[in-house]
């Protein structure tokens, strides 16, 4: 049975400040809560309406001996639990991961006020997929552990390091040379990229905020080979895709 303060605690987290006051986030899915638990995430709780034999998609083995403790309900009151339109065979409750020093190497994606919960899943998505293993956001970008990016990385957020700074403070104190996708850049595919930098996306409405622009030392953009103004702007989540590519391409 699962209780009502459970139920309370659980419904409570789909709230910013109730993660953050608890320190607790919500997964749901069998591949989500395998890949967090393979990532050494700490479980809180976990509940399912299925038996491990009966759902085959997740050991109790997996479980790092938190197996004896699942919960199981009924879908009804999982389906009460959930923050999805339909619910899936298992949620779970595990805490946030202890912040961590951001490197100073690599290539880096720093995000500036991206405010669309699936356009930051399907990025940190990519940023797996590219390679790109910590991710800078500004402090008014979506939450990370938001329930709505969380089900959008498919897992990926288990391997991508998230840090949320002041992000003119962050770029005043770097040596990697810092790029910015803007409408009137030099075009993506005439560069010649290096294999260590940050690559700084907008916020969807309104780009770049002003006080970082004076630390930009390069503008590019992917060309718009319509020729005319007929095409809207690309997705950002869609850009961040291109340009990791040719990133990638260039400095391998």
């Amino acid at each position: 049975m699962i209780s009502k303060s459970q139920i309370k605690l659980i419904t409570s987290l789909q709230q910013n400040k109730n993660r953050n006051k608890t320190g607790l986030f919500v997964a749901e899915g069998p591949k989500i809560i395998k890949d967090l638990l393979k990532a050494g995430l700490q479980l809180h709780s976990l509940f399912s309406s299925t038996s491990f034999n009966a759902s085959g998609d997740i050991r109790s083995d997996e479980l790092s001996g938190f197996s004896d403790n699942m919960i199981l309900v009924s879908q009804i009151k999982l389906q009460k639990i959930s923050a999805l339109k339909t619910a899936n065979t298992m949620l779970a409750v595990f805490h946030i991961p202890k912040k961590k020093e951001i490197s100073q190497n690599g290539l880096q994606l720093a995000l500036d006020g991206v405010r669309d919960p699936g356009n930051l899943g399907t990025i940190i998505r990519l940023c797996d997929w590219f390679g790109v293993t910590h991710l800078i956001c500004s402090q008014d970008t979506v939450d990370c552990y938001n329930s709505k990016v969380v089900q959008a990385t498919m897992g990926s957020i288990a391997r991508v390091t998230i840090s949320y700074v002041d992000l003119e403070a962050h770029f005043q104190h770097t040596d990697l040379p810092i790029y910015v996708a803007v409408m009137d850049g030099e075009s993506i595919y005439e560069e010649t990229l290096p294999e260590e930098a940050i690559l700084v996306m907008g916020n969807e409405a309104n780009g770049i905020s002003p006080n970082l622009t004076s630390l930009i030392q390069k503008k590019i953009t992917i060309p718009n080979f319509r020729k005319k103004d007929t095409a809207e702007s690309l997705n950002v989540a869609t850009a961040v895709g291109i340009l990791l590519s040719e990133f990638r391409r260039n400095g391998s």
